[in-house]
């Protein structure tokens, strides 16, 4: 049995502790004016206590985070989002996930490290287990569950780590009958002893201690006014589900990458060596375990009217436009990140409007060819474009309906239909509801008339012009958090409410873990309930067979999983654990040539319009660096592969 120890100690800042720095953190030191016998006295302090442990959840509707000085730079997670393939952001400067997308970020960098915030994050919660007891101001069932969230959230903060930089030092005592113990702060470290633990370890802790807390977890938020956003057991077999899923990928699961090498101070390989099939079986078992609660469903607008495209459309809008719907297995309304000095709603929703259209917007949040190439056609089911040529030119799939060229007139737009028909590019007819429901396509109307009716266009001279300062450089702008019914040009900006888990990720899971088992008529079962939400026939009848053929199978649902969960941070850690990121985000910035001075020409595809660097993604990049400053404080700590 080994005794594993940490070095970060860390009091609760925001109660009006002191947060010890490197230099001293042997002890803790309480330095305001209260103590920790003052903080868990009343029921307030601990509700506040506890509050700050749920503060430490990432920010992942962040999607840029720059501010070095400020927390949120920290949990601005949503960063992964413009380094993935599915987003070709307008910004060229004070972005830093440009590091990444050019290959040129080292362990020296400060930007996007939260290492020791997580593991703030996992003492804070371990200080609030051990001493929430002592509370006589509350009832012992509400002691217990709150015990059990901050258990759970201890194990997040370790899923969040382990997520982005890989397996991690475990600050835990592992029995032989595989059960763990969580240890407090502990003066006694000797930094000689720290290395991280084997991803096998990682998980099975990180599953020990959920399925430990969930069980004093409550179905149901009891006070929604107070309490919105608090976990349920629900969530936490979502993020069990989700963790098992990520274990079962080759990247944790025996890739080459690392095999012979990373062993850790006790003589364990860091990562394992083969892959095994059981972490397939286990990924399913928990998708499957949420499934058949039967407590969610896949959000479907029941006052939509009209074709089952517009329909579609309503039912994909309403997961993030109508906030705890019954498909939110765990959201939150989206926090204000204090480094822009905005509302969270107005932060996102600005940088998915078009400069000069709107009265403020910043033209910046922007899909890239490749996400708006994925939608399927609406009519075939098939995904338009297989790939791509030497010259990042789409190859066609001629079966699935789709025109590559040429455009159409007196095309009627399935959301802004009363605002007139409108020659568009023929390439953005047909498309499937997701598409109308996201895309802000070169050539649309404006998604509402608030100020009168505006077609968007982008080349240069168009309305939202080339030559100005806020431009759109890709051709598209993302719209899906923006809701059609506000009025922004009034500054209107509503809220934005944000899904950690919701039930289609959990069918996709499922499909996915399916596939890997070599299970293809189950796969297409729970692809099909998300395809069917948004009006698409069954997979098996796009592609007739695909449910005995595993290898286009697993393409297919790739880009499906793309599409349904695009811009919801996913994309990035799906391509990485898969290991095709070497592939799909490298090469050229490709975009529609905004420098045209005319509509037609303007649709015409070329890599020279954005000005920085090409995207270069090696194999370092699949992990996160362990920063500097870590490895300094730990000298036997391992550093992930290529750094």
């Amino acid at each position: 049995m080994r005794t594993i120890k940490y070095l970060y100690i860390i009091t609760v800042a925001a109660l009006g502790f002191a947060s010890v720095s490197c230099e001293d953190y042997l002890e803790v030191k309480l330095q305001d004016q209260m103590t920790m016998e003052e903080v868990f006295s009343k029921r307030v302090t601990v509700e506040r206590y506890l509050v700050h442990i749920y503060s430490y959840l990432p920010y992942e509707h962040d999607y840029i985070g720059t501010n070095k000085d400020n927390w949120n730079h920290k949990c601005g997670d949503g960063y992964v989002v413009p380094r993935s393939d599915e987003a070709t952001f307008s910004f060229y400067q004070w972005v830093p996930y440009l590091q990444f997308t050019t290959n040129s970020y080292s362990p020296a960098n400060w930007e996007y490290n939260n290492w020791e915030l997580f593991y703030q994050g996992i003492n804070q919660a371990t200080v609030f287990m051990n001493n929430v007891d002592a509370c006589t101001d509350m009832l012992p069932a509400e002691k217990i569950q709150m015990k059990a969230e901050a258990r759970f959230l201890r194990a997040y903060c370790y899923f969040l780590l382990f997520r982005k930089y890989g397996p991690v030092y475990l600050w835990a005592e592992k029995h032989e009958d595989g059960t763990w113990t969580a240890l407090e702060p502990n003066s006694a470290i000797d930094p000689l002893e720290i290395d991280r633990n084997t991803v096998d370890d990682n998980v099975n802790f990180m599953v020990y201690e959920m399925d430990e807390a969930m069980r004093d977890i409550p179905w149901e938020v009891e006070d929604q006014t107070k309490w919105n956003g608090r976990l349920t057991r629900g969530a936490c077999m979502a993020a069990k589900a989700r963790l098992l899923l990520y274990a079962a990928r080759p990247l944790f699961n025996g890739c080459d990458m690392y095999k012979g090498i990373l062993k850790n101070i006790w003589g364990e390989y860091i990562f394992p060596q083969e892959p095994d099939m059981e972490k397939w079986r286990r990924a399913k078992q928990a998708a499957v375990a949420i499934i058949g609660l039967g407590r969610y469903e896949l959000c479907v607008d029941e006052e939509a009217t009209g074709t089952a495209l517009q329909k579609g459309i309503a039912n994909y809008q309403k997961v993030y436009f109508e906030p705890w719907n019954k498909e939110c297995i765990w959201g939150q309304w989206a926090r204000n990140i204090e480094s822009y000095g905005e509302p969270a709603a107005f932060t996102m929703k600005v940088r998915c409007q078009p400069n000069a259209v709107t009265q403020q917007g910043y033209s910046g949040y922007c899909p890239s060819l490749k996400l708006v190439d994925t939608y399927p056609m609406a009519e075939s089911g098939r995904y338009p474009v297989v790939g791509y040529d030497s010259n990042y030119m789409p190859i066609v799939d001629e079966e699935s309906g789709y025109q590559a060229t040429g455009f159409t007139s007196d095309w009627t737009h399935p959301i802004e239909s009363k605002f007139g028909k409108l020659r568009v590019h023929s390439s953005c007819v047909g498309r499937d509801a997701r598409y109308y429901a996201s895309i802000l396509a070169n050539g649309f109307w404006w998604i509402n008339n608030f100020s009168g009716t505006k077609l968007v266009t982008f080349y240069d001279g168009g309305t939202n012009s080339f030559s100005t300062s806020n431009n759109v450089k890709v051709g598209f702008l993302w719209r899906r958090f923006n809701e059609p019914t506000l009025n922004t040009d009034e500054g209107n900006w509503g809220t934005l409410f944000w899904n950690y888990y919701r039930l289609a990720e959990v069918y996709l899971n499922c499909a996915e873990a399916c596939i890997e088992l070599g299970e293809g008529v189950e796969a297409c079962r729970y692809i099909n309930l998300v395809r069917e939400r948004a009006g698409l026939n069954k997979i098996e009848q796009a592609y007739p067979g695909i449910e005995n053929d595993i290898p286009l199978l697993r393409e297919m649902y790739r880009k499906e999983r793309m599409v349904e969960l695009a811009f919801e941070a996913h994309r990035f850690y799906d391509a990485t654990q898969w290991l095709i990121a070497e592939k799909e985000m490298t090469g050229p910035n490709m975009c529609l040539n905004m420098r045209a001075t005319n509509f037609d020409a303007s649709w015409e595809r070329t890599a020279s319009v954005w000005n920085g660097a090409d995207r270069e993604f090696t194999k370092r990049n699949y992990l996160f660096p362990i920063n500097q400053v870590q490895l300094a404080e730990s000298p036997n700590m391992k550093q992930n592969y290529g750094w």
